[in-house]
């Protein structure tokens, strides 16, 4: 692959679509259950659900990747059958029907990322600093989706937004078709021995993946519930797009930056320091979100609790495994993420009427200082990426 262009624009448009369809879902679908008047708790049981398949698609789908070595038919074939999957939700609009649905794509949606993320990395090869430039057109595609939906249901009924789903995964499916094929090559740093299990033993490994858990389950508040939670406190719909993509923003404007940030600070630095703001962060949302400035304040910190968290653990994932086996390792990082993210959902929602929006806000942050912990004690010290764009 020596001298071939890095296929940088195919790369970042699939970025772009894949995650304007999490713009549509993060601050919408709570927002669009509750307009077909379920309760809190059941808003939390559906949210989780899509969640609860990242504990086992993944897994499945990146064996398949590894053993087959067929990432990008994979790709092609979860987003295609996300979007035939997704149709259903005009059939009938019931709770178990919606759980149905909502586990049926969410099965097919997370074949789709782990193994893209595998072919990204290997068109990179040594540019893996370049990943952030890449990925932050996904985050511009988040932004474009909070914004322009802010302002459609502002002024439009929620009965539009399942087919706005829709036209956004067939731009997903359109674009894998346009992303050439990359094999991950064997890298001479001891991470292919022993096999996959082996190579999860390595020291500090099996911790990391306990972190990512409890970044998702600290999210869980967040992405469950803020859009109600601002409404509640009296933000439009608009503003509330708004400040979803003020955060998306400054996770942009980190991305930009991030190539030099591992270069400087190991990987540990950067994962501890991000669960630290991230626990900040949900405690402001928690108690201070009817201040503008403060909310403000805690949208911009999405660059650490995403931005520089996310970047830090595809680099992890990469390092910590061999070619053969890149695939598992970033299926279970979408697992974990999944399991954690349910688990989050799913507290959120038994306790946001119980206990209210500041408690529940509370343990996320508790979850979010236990990880910093167990990073700053448990990982071990790694040499900085030192490998910068050129």
């Amino acid at each position: 692959m020596t001298g071939t262009p890095l296929p940088y624009w195919r790369l970042s448009g699939f970025y772009l679509f894949y995650f304007a369809l999490l713009g549509a879902t993060a601050p919408f679908l709570a927002l669009y259950f509750d307009y077909l008047g379920f309760s809190p708790a059941r808003i939390g049981e559906l949210v989780a659900i899509p969640m609860l398949m990242r504990c086992v698609a993944p897994n499945l789908w990146g064996w398949l990747g590894d053993r087959s070595g067929q990432r990008l038919r994979i790709v092609r074939f979860g987003a295609v059958c996300t979007f035939l999957s997704l149709s259903l939700i005009f059939v009938d609009q019931s709770y178990a029907w919606l759980a149905l649905v909502m586990a049926l794509h969410a099965f097919f949606w997370h074949a789709v990322l782990p193994q893209f993320e595998v072919i990204t990395l290997a068109h990179l090869r040594e540019q893996s600093a370049r990943y952030s430039q890449i990925r932050l057109w996904g985050s511009i595609g988040f932004i474009l989706t909070v914004v322009g939906l802010g302002w459609l249901f502002q002024h439009h009924s929620l009965g539009l937004y399942p087919w706005v789903l829709l036209l956004i995964i067939a731009g997903i499916a359109l674009s894998s078709f346009w992303v050439p094929n990359a094999t991950p090559v064997a890298r001479d740093n001891g991470a292919g021995e022993g096999g996959f299990l082996a190579q999860l033993r390595r020291p500090g490994v099996l911790a990391f993946y306990l972190c990512v858990g409890l970044m998702q389950v600290s999210h869980g508040p967040y992405y469950t519930f803020l859009s109600i939670h601002l409404e509640a406190l009296d933000y439009s719909r608009a503003v509330i797009g708004l400040l979803w993509a003020l955060g998306v923003l400054a996770e942009i404007v980190l991305f930009l930056f991030m190539a030099r940030i591992l270069a400087r600070f190991s990987l540990r630095q950067v994962l501890a320091a991000s669960f630290l703001l991230a626990a900040l962060r949900w405690l402001l949302l928690g108690n201070l979100a009817d201040h503008l400035g403060v909310l403000l304040f805690a949208q911009l910190l999405h660059a650490a609790t995403f931005g520089s968290f996310h970047a830090a653990a595809i680099h992890f994932v990469q390092r910590s495994f061999g070619a053969n086996q890149q695939g598992q390792g970033q299926a279970l990082y979408a697992a974990l993420a999944g399991i954690g993210g349910a688990l989050g959902a799913l507290y959120a929602g038994y306790s946001w009427k119980s206990l209210g929006p500041s408690w529940t806000f509370a343990i996320a942050s508790l979850a979010a200082l236990l990880a910093t912990f167990i990073i700053a004690t448990r990982l071990p010290a790694e040499p900085n990426l030192t490998r910068t764009c050129p």
